[in-house]
């Protein structure tokens, strides 16, 4: 896609269509911040010319993708907006009549060579360890010859006229650059055989209709843009600010790659991650802000962002630590009554979806009981998923405990729990109170150590022989459901 922002100021995002992945929703973030920064707008557009590379579902993927990440753009193909529409295929018309245009000026032409021919050409190149490139042959057809090949309907492309003396450009991050791309190139396609447009047209022609002011995208696109400039020069237009940003890479300093099929964002989304964990470690590993420490919400990386910190070293991603990073930003969630209430809901859902039928006393689908949990759990989980995995199942269904369990962990285990339905009567259910009844109830046992007295009451409560502490599960359950169990299990 192209992101680009508006008067002011238009970044573009431009995306090829395909799912969107951590390096393509890195470039929408950077756009996103600078167009928020900046109060410009941040424009989504959909590069999908190259027919043979569409994925069916790819486009409604990305828009999705960017708003389950709190970055939609302000103008796209499903939001619409003043200069659409913002799918190229459905531009054909506007590429078309700008080739015409360069054509007519001389600056463009027909070229007639077929596939085979720049087959040969290509292996002529590569067998005597050249690089491959057009010979332009069709630059010099006169005008006669063009109408009779014309005349036989005869396949061409139209190709667009490099030409020698490129002007330096100054890039935001990289700073003064030119490439003198006659020298090494031949003459690019500009339209396909199949009326499409290449990227290379279809975005100078985007991005002068759509007041782009700002294109911010990635450093493999650096080598073409001098390519470009001559084609803002050709046409007679203000060309664009460009800011190539840094690659993407593993922590090993190898590519990310698209077939590892993990770097795509709805692996992340169908992990449990949050999104601004994944926000938070994309630029956390790179450069563009004051300072990078982990927890960041997106209105603080919009504040600390400065477009020219961003440096041209590669950033390297270390997706070991990601889980640390959900896990500092649920904590914050869970910390915002706003955001805590939207948890719950979602909470609400992976309970009913998990243990449904199971569920005796609908009371652990309310909101101050769930808001309890999340409150006392927070700091030791890392997805919100967690809560519903067997580990925790006691929070919502009640366990099937036997007394022949008990008797196996300790033979007093009828005095113990008589004691604990005594104390939950009159203890404030806080842990400091909890803790200190828990540890009298010592003297007042025979033989069961203060170690083997909580292993039996956990057992009582949760079924299980870990967990969070005996305090804590009480105070998660709640007085009524800690009588209701240890009574269940003395009347068994």
């Amino acid at each position: 896609h192209d992101m680009g922002i508006m008067p002011g100021l238009v970044p573009h995002l431009f995306l090829f269509v395909g799912f969107l992945h951590l390096g393509g929703l890195r470039t929408a973030l950077y756009n996103y911040i600078f167009a928020k920064k900046h109060r410009g707008s941040f424009v989504l557009r959909l590069e999908d010319t190259d027919q043979s590379r569409l994925v069916p579902g790819a486009a409604q993927s990305i828009e999705d993708m960017l708003e389950w990440a709190g970055i939609p753009p302000d103008e796209s193909p499903r939001r619409g907006g003043a200069y659409g529409p913002y799918q190229q295929s459905q531009r054909l018309e506007l590429y078309r009549e700008a080739a015409q245009t360069l054509v007519s000026r001389g600056m463009a032409y027909r070229c007639f060579c077929s596939p085979q021919r720049l087959e040969l050409l290509k292996k002529e190149a590569l067998r005597s360890r050249q690089t491959p490139r057009y010979d332009n042959r069709c630059r010099h057809l006169r005008s006669d010859q063009v109408e009779e090949k014309l005349g036989r309907s005869q396949p061409h492309v139209i190709r667009f006229r490099l030409e020698e003396g490129v002007e330096p450009f100054e890039d935001v991050v990289f700073g003064w650059n030119r490439h003198e791309v006659a020298a090494v190139e031949g003459d690019p396609v500009i339209i396909k055989a199949d009326g499409f447009p290449t990227y290379h047209l279809a975005n100078v022609v985007d991005d002068h209709h759509m007041h782009i002011s700002h294109v911010l995208r990635g450093t493999e696109w650096l080598i073409s843009t001098s390519k470009h400039l001559l084609m803002y020069k050709a046409f007679g237009w203000q060309p664009p600010t460009f800011a190539h940003l840094p690659l993407l890479l593993n922590k090993d300093g190898s590519k990310l790659s698209k077939r590892q099929g993990d770097i795509f964002i709805e692996h992340f989304v169908a992990g449990g991650y949050l999104p601004e964990s994944l926000l938070d470690i994309i630029t956390n590993c790179g450069s563009g802000f004051t300072n990078n420490r982990p927890g960041r919400t997106l209105d603080e990386l919009i504040s600390e962002f400065d477009v020219t910190k961003i440096t041209t070293h590669s950033a390297l991603l270390d997706l070991d630590k990601l889980p640390d990073f959900n896990r500092i930003h649920l904590l914050q969630r869970i910390g915002d009554d706003g955001k805590c209430r939207s948890l719950v809901r979602d909470l609400q859902g992976h309970i009913e979806q998990v243990y449904g039928p199971q569920i005796e006393d609908k009371d652990v689908l309310h909101q101050e009981y769930i808001e309890r949990i999340l409150q006392l759990r927070k700091g030791h989980i890392t997805y919100l998923q967690e809560l519903v995995s067997p580990a925790y199942s006691y929070l919502w269904v009640r366990p099937t405990v036997s007394q022949g369990q008990l008797q196996q962990v300790s033979a007093e285990f009828n005095t113990i729990l008589a004691l604990v339905l005594e104390l939950i009567q009159t203890v404030d259910f806080t842990p400091q109170a909890l803790n200190l009844e828990l540890k009298g109830l010592q003297q007042k046992t025979k033989s069961t150590k203060y170690s083997a007295t909580m292993k039996l009451l956990r057992l009582a409560l949760s079924g299980q022989q870990q967990g969070p502490s005996v305090a804590e599960m009480m105070i998660s359950l709640g007085p009524k459901e800690v009588y209701h169990r240890l009574q269940r299990v003395l009347n068994c």
